[in-house]
């Protein structure tokens, strides 16, 4: 969490790319789970509905945060948030990007792309999101509703 707040120390929409996550969660159980969330400050070039016709790889777009978008290997939720405890973010919201990959076993093959599986990475994620965001203390909990929402939506171009 504090790495995030670091982050908006910087000037600028956010961080170079390359630079390291800010904040992570994964279990310390044993065995030990194969789903990673990431949190950091996001450029605008990370964002997925840019025109590119990812639903041809398996990606839906869905109307939640800023973006949200998921196939059966990770899901992402962008929001802005506005803080005191994040510079500069009253004039402009941080742009936090979440980001749940699930590592596939080395024996065998991700889950399948569908409804469900896209759900319940989402359901994750958003819960979790929904956690730093509130923490963070961001304006109005970053436009996150209290549950997901799982409206699909076209991309970008798409009829």
């Amino acid at each position: 969490m504090n790495k995030l707040i670091e982050d908006r120390k910087f000037e600028g929409p956010g961080r170079a790319l390359g630079y390291t996550k800010a904040c992570s969660a994964e279990s310390r159980t044993a065995p030990r789970s194969r789903i990673k969330i990431y949190f950091d400050v996001y450029e605008g070039a990370s964002l997925f509905d840019d025109g590119t016709k990812w639903s041809k790889s398996g990606r839906h777009l869905y109307a939640m945060g800023r973006e949200s978008s998921t196939d059966n290997k990770t899901a992402y939720l962008f929001v802005g948030c506005s803080s005191s405890r994040l510079k500069g973010s009253e004039a402009q919201p941080a742009p936090l990007q979440g980001r749940l990959e699930f590592d596939k076993p080395a024996k065998g093959a991700y889950p399948a792309n569908t409804p469900a599986t896209r759900e319940a990475y989402l359901t994750v994620l958003h819960s979790v999101t929904l956690a730093v965001v509130k923490k963070l203390g961001c304006e109005n909990d970053a436009g996150l509703p209290e549950k997901p929402v799982f409206t699909e939506k076209k991309w970008r171009g798409e009829q």
